[in-house]
C-alpha cells in the first residue's frame, strides 16, 4: 500500500503540479496565504485517485472549514481519513522558490497510520508505515544523529507562530540554539528534522495537513514530540491546529523543551 501511494504522489506531483512551477494562477485566501490552480488540480487529482488505495473520503487543505470539520468528524475514527496538503509551499512555489511539497496521510482513529511526503524538484520522497520506520528513497531513517549540544543545535523555528510574546521574544533574543531555519514548508521542516538535518523544532500552531505525514514519518524515524501545552501530541485537542516541540536526539529534546517551558 505504500508503495501504491508513493506512486499516486509522485505521478499526480509530476502531472499536475510540476507542469504550473513557474506558471500558474494565483490568489489570496481569507487568512492571507497563498492559492494556485496547481493547488485545486492535485486536489481534485487525489481526490479520484487515493479511495482507489483505501476506500475512504480525503479531506484536503483547500476544502471549506465546515466539509474539512464535517469530515473528520464523520470518519477520523475506525473508518479513516485521507489528509491531504497538494502543495505545501504555495507561496515558495508561486514565486518560484524550490522548496515546496506533496503531503498525504492515511489518519485512523486519530493518528496517521501511513504517511507520504514529495518535494518533485529534488525528487526526495519520504515516507513511513507506523510501526514500520521511515525512509527517504528507500534508505532508512535518519541519516545521521549527532549529539550535540543545545547552543550547537540547527533549529527550526516558526517565529510568527509562537502564541507566547514571551516566548517569541526570547526565541529571537536569548537564542539557545547555534542558527536557525524557516524555510516556508512544514512538512519538509518534519522531514529534514526526521533525517538530521535539523536537530530542534518548535511551531506555534500547525494545521492538520501540516502535520499529519509529517509528525508520523518524524516518530518512525525516532523522533520525540510534544506540544507546547505539554500534551501527548496525538491526544492533544486542538486537531486542526496543533503545536509543537521536537528533536530527534532524546538528550537534546530534553534540554529543549526544558528551555522552552522556563521561558514560555
Amino acid at each position: 500500500m505504500l508503495h501504491r501511494l508513493q506512486k499516486v504522489v509522485r505521478h499526480i506531483a509530476q502531472t499536475e503540479i510540476m507542469p504550473r512551477f513557474l506558471n500558474t494562477p494565483s490568489c489570496r485566501k481569507e487568512d492571507g496565504s497563498m492559492l494556485s490552480e496547481a493547488d485545486i488540480a492535485a486536489q481534485m487529482a487525489f481526490a479520484a485517485a487515493l479511495p482507489l488505495l483505501i476506500d475512504c473520503p480525503m479531506l484536503g487543505e483547500e476544502m471549506s472549514r465546515q466539509e474539512q470539520s464535517a469530515l473528520w468528524e464523520q470518519y477520523s475514527g475506525e473508518k479513516g481519513l485521507w489528509i491531504v496538503d497538494p502543495i505545501d509551499g504555495t507561496n515558495n512555489f508561486v514565486n518560484g522558490l524550490p522548496h515546496f511539497a506533496v503531503s498525504v496521510a492515511f489518519v485512523r482513529n486519530g493518528r496517521a497510520e501511513l504517511g507520504v511526503i514529495y518535494n518533485p524538484v529534488s525528487g526526495e520522497c519520504f515516507y513511513a508505515e507506523r510501526g514500520q520506520g521511515a525512509f527517504l528513497n528507500g534508505t532508512r531513517l535518519p541519516l545521521r544523529l549527532v549529539d550535540k549540544k543545545l547552543n550547537e543545535a540547527i533549529a527550526g523555528v516558526e517565529i510568527k507562530y509562537l502564541r507566547s510574546g514571551k516566548l517569541s521574544s526570547r526565541m529571537s533574543t536569548l537564542a539557545p540554539f547555534g542558527t536557525v531555519r524557516s524555510m516556508g514548508s512544514s512538512t519538509l521542516d518534519w522531514c529534514y528534522l526526521a533525517c538530521g538535518r535539523y536537530d530542534v523544532y518548535v511551531h506555534g500552531g500547525q494545521k492538520l495537513w501540516d502535520y499529519a505525514a509529517g509528525a508520523l514519518i518524524f516518530e518512525e524515524a525516532g523522533g520525540r514530540l510534544t506540544t507546547l501545552e505539554g500534551d501527548g501530541f496525538w491526544s492533544g485537542e486542538h486537531v486542526f491546529k496543533r503545536s509543537v516541540v521536537a528533536a530527534l536526539e532524546p538528550k537534546l529534546f530534553e534540554r529543549w523543551v526544558g528551555w522552552i517551558r522556563e521561558n514560555q
